[in-house]
C-alpha cells in the first residue's frame, strides 16, 4: 500500500525502526489517506500536557501541509489518565463535523464511550505509550502492546506521533518530513522519557534541526530569550518556557496558545505569542 519510504530517513539507524511495523499503522495511513483526499474532517484531540502539545502541533503542520481538512481541541486535563470528553465530542467535535479523530495522549473512558462513539460514525485513531490497549472498534498506535513487532517501547507520545507522519510522509513521498524532529526531540524531553534507542537518535537529530530551526514559534522563542546553545539547562528552559500555566484564563487556553505558537506561519504572530508566553511564566513565579 505505502509508497517506497527510503527517502524519509536520513540515516541508516531510522530504518531499524519502520513505523509500518506499528499495529493498525497500515490501517491507520488508510483511513487518513481516504479523509485527506476526500477532504473529510480530521479533528485532532489532544491534552494540556506538554508532550501531548507537541504531538498535536507536528500532525497539524503535516496534515495542513497535505491540505486535510483539519482542527485541533485540547482538553484541560494533564494527568497521566487523561481521557476523551463523551460530552467534548458529542458537543464539539461531531459539532464540527468530524469524520476522524486522532487522539494523542487521551485513551478511550470506557467500553461504552467506545461503542457510543462508533454508532457516531466517528473512527478513531489513538496515538499513545501506555500499555492499554483493549479496543474492538478503534485504530490503536501504540508500540508496547504485547503483539506488536516495533522495537522500541519508551517513546513519548509525540515520538508515536512522529511515527504516524513518518508513515504518512512514506505514502505521500514527502521528502522533508525530518524538519519536524525538533519538536518531537522536544516533546520527548517534556515527556521525561529516557533519551535511549530511538529517543537517542530522536535527541541527536533535534539538536542538530534546533540549531537553525525553521518553526516560526520556536525560531522567535529562541531569539526573545536569546538562547544560542542548547544544553541540558537551556533545552530544560525552553520546556519550561513552553509549558502551559493555570492562570485567570486557563490552562486549555494557554495551551491552545503554544500550539498556534509552534504551528503559525506568521513571524510577527510568532513574536507576539513568546512575549505572550514569557509574561505568563514570570507571572506563574511571582504568583507561586
Amino acid at each position: 500500500m505505502h509508497k517506497n519510504g527510503e527517502n524519509i530517513y536520513s540515516s541508516k539507524q531510522w530504518c531499524e525502526y519502520d513505523p509500518f511495523m506499528f499495529n493498525d499503522m497500515k490501517f491507520s495511513i488508510d483511513r487518513l489517506v481516504n479523509a485527506i483526499n476526500e477532504r473529510q474532517k480530521i479533528v485532532v484531540y489532544g491534552s494540556s500536557e506538554l508532550d501531548s502539545i507537541f504531538g498535536v502541533s507536528l500532525l497539524l503542520l503535516v496534515l495542513k501541509y497535505l491540505n486535510a481538512d483539519v482542527e485541533y481541541y485540547i482538553s484541560e486535563d494533564i494527568s497521566e489518565n487523561c481521557k476523551l470528553d463523551s460530552e467534548v465530542i458529542k458537543n464539539h467535535i461531531k459539532f464540527l463535523g468530524a469524520d476522524v479523530l486522532i487522539s494523542v495522549g487521551c485513551l478511550v473512558e470506557s467500553k461504552e464511550q467506545e461503542l457510543w462513539c462508533k454508532n457516531m460514525d466517528l473512527d478513531i485513531i489513538i496515538a499513545d505509550n501506555r500499555p492499554e490497549n483493549d479496543y474492538d472498534c478503534f485504530l490503536v498506535l501504540n508500540p508496547n502492546v504485547r503483539d506488536s513487532n516495533y522495537k522500541e517501547k519508551d517513546l513519548s507520545n509525540c515520538g508515536v506521533v512522529f511515527k504516524l507522519c513518518q508513515a504518512i510522509a512514506s505514502y505521500y513521498n514527502m521528502k522533508s518530513i525530518n524538519k519536524y524532529i525538533d519538536l518531537v526531540m522536544l516533546g520527548t524531553i517534556a515527556s521525561g522519557k529516557e533519551i535511549k534507542g530511538e529517543n537517542k537518535i530522536i535527541y541527536e537529530a533535534g539538536l542538530k534541526y534546533l540549531t537553525h530551526t525553521n518553526n516560526y514559534g520556536l525560531k522567535a522563542l529562541l531569539k526573545y530569550h536569546n538562547i544560542r546553545e542548547f544544553n541540558k539547562e537551556n533545552l530544560t528552559k525552553i520546556v519550561f518556557l513552553l509549558t502551559p500555566t493555570l492562570n485567570a484564563i486557563g490552562r486549555m487556553d494557554n495551551a491552545r496558545i503554544v500550539v498556534e505558537l509552534l504551528t503559525t506561519e506568521e513571524p510577527y504572530r510568532a513574536v507576539q505569542i513568546s512575549k505572550y508566553l514569557s509574561k505568563e511564566v514570570n507571572n506563574s513565579i511571582l504568583n507561586a
